[in-house]
């Protein structure tokens, strides 16, 4: 086939195909600098078109090569130009173990090989490593988890709604295209076209888009295994993280729909990777963005230049460093992170350990909505306070940060915030900036009048001008949180999960603010309340249910957030 030039003496080669153990073939386009090889060779592994090559948010292939890269950008099994069936992530490990043996005896590539990409991109990275192909030299998984469970799908036993449906009809898009589907291929485009609406669809899990025999079962199977267990350990590296054994650059993104599995990545393989070398060179970059783009506008708000950091420009220093030995990253920080606030970067020497300052939920009763009495103290109370009380309806569940259609970003709560189905707490007003980085955690006492149960707590910042600005959530599920020691409605249980990672700055004048609520959809499915499991339940079977929120001396409800220094309250 005929090289395409593409300028400045790069050229491009479409259509390679690499056969496969099991016989099927593989196909990728390919890249090459200008002059006489071999080179160092960037290998992409992705299931959206290979000419697309991730350039929503990394530059294009072409500009690797200007500097001195072999590019290969290949279909995964079952998708593009690629034989076979596509399952995610089920065999990613193997094909990209085999694909990197092919890559090493290609006339272009001089035996060392990174791999780079986001979100499924960074997955089909932790995968190939894992099966220590020889020639891998280093990775970049960006946005993604090396535990799928925990990391992708669920968050303490709460499915990640509309992410997870809105994928799976993206996903199964093109699957119906190459079955020739094509009743079964207008329903899937259909659907895509509002494709913020579909997570109110009941039962979920039959949505009529996915539930057509013919297509795969992938989707239905993600909603069916709600339990960690054998079927997401085979498709992750959950269980494996002692078989990488060589350095990652991580990158995640404050409000990215994968922050708690790009970070919780980071820190399994800073503690349990194959080797004290692989354990040493793990590197963690934590942005302000979202999934997709990376920039300066998230959501409602403006973060300044500073957030159009260049991640081409860090990628191209970290191949550099481990692929020419140029020592372009030597003197990067382990862990750089971006601090919500004042809106600029700032470094440590690793992710924080927990020192958090605890504030506790007080109330004389009534705290519900921003106009109630909750307060976030520094002191415990000294006598047993009046429960706080709201009402769970699932036909009318709280939304999410960004409302109704689960948009990620520093979104104003304030007008969620008048509703009485949830309790607002809010701090006094800080005295001197307090920066915070880490993961905050709940302890809740409370009990609801429910089987079943979620609880979910948001944090806010206030700003001094009254603006209620989203930073970080949690979630937990009772048939998750309490599967060992049991559940009982009307019981008082003490709640502990954690909210996702965060960096902001409180400046004097500004105050936090926690939302304690039963539900944040549709960014996480809605808990009927009832036996029925969530996924095949309705307004049939959903039910309503009382929960009381507890702060007394014997059950002190705290907030514990992972504050640098001592509080400025």
């Amino acid at each position: 086939m005929a090289l395409v030039d593409c300028g400045s003496g790069v050229r491009l080669e479409r259509g390679i195909r690499c056969r496969l153990s099991d016989g099927v073939t593989l196909v990728s386009d390919h890249y090459y600098p200008a002059g006489a090889g071999p080179w160092p060779t960037l290998l992409m592994r992705q299931p959206y078109g290979r000419d697309i090559a991730s350039t929503v948010v990394y530059a294009h292939p072409v500009w690797f090569a200007r500097h001195g890269y072999h590019v290969a950008i290949q279909d995964v099994r079952g998708r593009g130009d690629s034989e076979g069936e596509f399952y995610p992530f089920r065999d990613e490990g193997r094909d990209g173990a085999e694909t990197i043996e092919w890559l090493r005896g290609h006339a272009a590539c001089n035996g060392r090989i990174g791999m780079y990409g986001f979100s499924y991109q960074g997955a089909t990275q932790l995968l190939a490593a894992a099966e220590q192909p020889e020639g891998l030299a280093c990775i970049a998984p960006h946005m993604t988890a090396a535990d799928l469970y925990h990391g992708w799908f669920y968050h303490q036993g709460a499915l990640r709604l509309a992410s997870s449906f809105g994928w799976g009809i993206q996903m199964l898009r093109e699957d119906a295209r190459r079955r020739q589907l094509l009743e079964a291929s207008d329903r899937l485009e259909a659907a895509w076209a509002s494709i913020r609406m579909q997570a109110n669809h009941v039962p979920y899990a039959q949505h009529p888009a996915i539930t057509d025999p013919a297509l795969p079962g992938y989707v239905r199977d993600w909603f069916a295994h709600r339990e960690a267990g054998e079927y997401w350990e085979k498709q992750d590296i959950s269980t494996r993280i002692d078989r990488i054994a060589i350095p990652a650059l991580h990158i995640a993104g404050w409000f990215d729909t994968y922050l708690e599995g790009s970070i919780a990545a980071y820190l399994a393989l800073r503690a349990g990777a194959a080797t004290e070398f692989a354990r040493t060179y793990q590197y963690l970059l934590a942005g302000p963005w979202v999934h997709i783009p990376w920039g300066d506008r998230v959501g409602e708000a403006n973060l300044g230049d500073a957030a159009n950091l260049n991640t081409d420009d860090l990628l191209l220093r970290w191949f550099d460093h481990w692929l020419k030995e140029t020592k372009a990253f030597s003197e990067e920080p382990r862990v750089r992170y971006f601090a919500l606030g004042p809106n600029e970067w700032r470094s440590a020497s690793d992710w924080p350990e927990p020192s958090p300052v605890s504030l506790y939920l007080r109330s004389t009763g009534k705290a519900n909505s921003r106009d109630g009495d909750g307060v976030l103290s520094l002191e415990a109370p000294h006598v047993d306070e009046p429960r706080d009380v709201f009402v769970y309806d699932p036909e009318v569940p709280v939304h999410a940060a960004g409302g109704p259609q689960a948009l990620s970003g520093p979104f104003d709560q304030s007008a969620l915030e008048m509703g009485n189905n949830i309790l607002v707490y809010t701090s006094p007003e800080a005295a001197c900036e307090m920066e915070f980085f880490g993961q905050p955690r709940m302890r809740l006492y409370a009990a609801t009048s429910a089987p079943h149960a979620d609880l979910a707590a948001k944090l806010v910042r206030v700003t001094a001008a009254g603006r209620a600005e989203f930073l970080c959530i949690g979630i937990a599920r009772s048939s998750w949180l309490f599967r060992e020691t049991g559940y009982q409605s009307d019981v008082v249980h003490a709640w502990e999960f954690t909210l996702e990672p965060i960096a902001f700055v409180l400046a004097p004048g500004e105050r936090l603010r926690l939302e304690i609520a039963s539900s944040a959809f549709p960014l996480y499915d809605r808990n009927p309340s009832t036996d029925v499991p969530p996924q095949l339940a309705d307004n049939w079977n959903w039910a309503r249910s009382t929960q009381q929120v507890l702060h007394t001396p014997d059950h002190p409800s705290a907030l514990y957030l992972p504050v640098k220094g001592a509080p400025g309250w």
